[in-house]
Parts: structure tokens; C-alpha cells; sequence
């Protein structure tokens, strides 16, 4: 298999001397596409939508909001030469089911935890972005014994020192943006209000998200009752908070990688992760924003392949 696959990204690299007109970006989606396997399954009483590629040990991938588990196309191929992935979409996002109830981050780490266990996942690396990180710390603390390693990318945690200091902040609207009337106004318009996350909270908003992931992800957002979905994590975080501050009371004693842009959440996440686990590294890209996989891959994905 190794060697069927150094052959085709050598014929990769001929025909694009052959064919200049063809972007890697794209061959790359071609080649993602062809990797990764969709599944559906119903745990905890919500149907989740996951891709999953390769062999190994489990790694599962958590996206964030604006995003679903098609962000983690481009790594996936890199990562499933060495282990399982497993990359589900967020209950209510993108092609899983919008549950009744439990829209918030420890009942959606619990979901994601039962998704694991029905595939037969016993021990698993746990990576997350943005409130995927939320989730992904509330799968670690929750079930800290099933967890070998966690990666926490570019946001922060409610509940612990230094949350208020993002969540309060005055330019950080979008928190409390929900309810009918921001519905209403973001209806037919969801792409215009997406543009603000991927370009603002860029440090360059040409290294930001492709223009492909943003046609994706704004349909994705704008089926019926996806908007809200989405905005009922933001609306969970001060529930977050109080879980949180019980659950950062035992340390995390695996492995924890924060990874977070300088222009974006970098410091403070670190600061937070040497709050709630005892054997965290932290890593601050320079000139980075909010987006750190998309705005610096190969920084990114080195910091992930090194530590996981």
C-alpha cells in the first residue's frame, strides 16, 4: 500500500508538469476524496455523520462552527498512513442529525465517545478546533482513561481562568448573536456572515478558508435549522463554564498539545491547558489567526504528526 501510494503521488507530480493548468489543491481533493469512507450511525439517540480512512490507532478529528468534518479533508490522507480516523460532524452540523436536546459540548464529547465505542474504539487521540476543542476537552475529562493524547487548536476553554477575557470582549459579538431576529437577518445571507469569522479572525484572509470549504460549509449552514443548531453551542457556554470548572478540579494527566495562532487565541489556550492538565505543550504560531490548519498547514500538521 505505502508503495502504490508513493506511485501515485509521483504520477501526481508528472502530470502536473505535463498538465500546469491542474492545482495540486485540487488533485489533493481528488485524492482526499478517494481515502476517506462517509458512515451513518445512530448513537445516544441522534444519527452522526463521519468519515473515516486508514488503520491503527484512533484518532478522532472534531471540527469547529463555520466548519464540519470536511475541514479535516486535506490531513486525513497524511494521518491514515498511521492511524484510524475517525472524523465525525458535530450533533446538528452538516450531515448529523439535529438532536432534540444536548447541543452543548459534554453531551456532544458523550455522543462522539459513544460513537467511538460502537466502532470498537477503546483508546483513541482526541484532536478539536474551535468549539471542537470545547468538545474534544469534555471527551478527555469525561473519560480521561480512553484518551492517549489530546489536541486542543486555536480557541479557549469556558469555565477556566481567562475565559471572560474573550467571551466579554466587545468586538467578539457573535457570541450572542442568536435567537429569531439574527435568524432571520443571517436567512439567504449566510455566507456574507460566515465571510466575517473567515476573514476577520484571519491574520490573512488569503491564507484563510479555500473558496471550495467556504461554498461548502455556508450550504451546509443554510439547510433548515442548521443556523440555530450551530448557534446553540454558543448559547451553551456558560453551562460549559459550570462543567468546566468541575471537570478542570482533576488535572488531565495524558499528553496535551494546544496548538493556537499568535493573532488569535494562541497565548491564552496555552495558559489555560497549563491550568487543567498536567503535562501540556503549547505551540504559538507566529502571524497566525484564528484559522492554524488552513493558515499555516505544514506548521500545523508537523506540531500534530510530531505529537501524536
Amino acid at each position: 500500500m505505502q508503495m502504490l501510494r508513493q506511485f501515485f503521488f509521483i504520477c501526481i507530480a508528472l502530470l502536473a508538469l505535463v498538465f500546469p493548468s491542474v492545482s495540486w489543491s485540487e488533485t489533493e481533493a481528488s485524492l482526499t476524496k478517494s481515502t476517506t469512507t462517509p458512515h451513518t450511525a445512530s448513537v445516544e439517540g441522534v444519527k452522526l455523520h463521519y468519515l473515516t480512512a486508514g488503520h491503527g490507532e484512533a484518532v478522532i478529528l472534531i471540527h469547529g462552527y463555520t466548519q464540519t468534518s470536511r475541514m479535516w479533508q486535506p490531513i486525513i490522507p497524511l494521518l491514515a498512513e498511521r492511524f484510524m480516523i475517525i472524523a465525525p460532524d458535530l450533533p446538528g452540523i452538516g450531515d448529523s442529525e439535529i438532536p432534540a436536546d444536548g447541543l452543548d459540548m459534554k453531551t456532544a464529547a458523550i455522543r462522539i465517545h459513544a460513537l467511538a465505542k460502537s466502532l470498537g474504539v477503546t483508546k483513541a487521540r482526541v484532536v478539536g478546533h474551535d468549539i471542537g476543542l470545547m468538545v474534544a476537552y469534555a471527551y478527555a475529562a469525561q473519560f480521561p482513561d480512553e484518551v492517549d493524547k489530546l489536541v486542543v487548536m486555536d480557541a479557549f476553554l469556558p469555565g477556566v481562568a481567562g475565559w471572560e477575557t474573550v467571551y466579554d470582549h466587545p468586538a467578539i459579538w457573535h457570541f450572542r448573536f442568536n435567537g429569531p431576529t439574527p435568524e432571520a437577518l443571517v436567512h439567504g445571507r449566510e455566507r456574507t456572515y460566515f465571510e466575517h469569522f473567515w476573514n476577520d479572525f484571519a491574520a490573512d484572509r488569503t491564507r484563510s478558508i479555500p473558496e471550495a470549504d467556504r461554498k461548502a460549509f455556508t450550504a451546509a449552514y443554510a439547510r433548515p435549522g442548521r443556523m440555530r443548531a450551530g448557534w446553540a453551542y454558543f448559547v451553551s457556554f456558560q453551562q460549559a463554564a459550570k462543567d468546566f470548572a468541575e471537570l478542570s478540579k482533576t488535572k488531565l494527566t495524558m499528553p496535551v498539545l494546544a496548538i493556537g495562532g499568535a493573532k488569535a487565541n494562541g497565548e491564552l489556550l496555552g495558559q489555560q491547558m497549563n491550568l487543567v492538565a498536567s503535562n501540556a505543550t503549547v505551540v504559538v504560531l507566529k502571524e497566525t489567526g484564528h484559522w492554524v490548519l488552513e493558515e499555516r498547514p505544514k506548521e500545523t500538521t508537523d506540531a500534530l504528526m510530531k505529537f501524536l
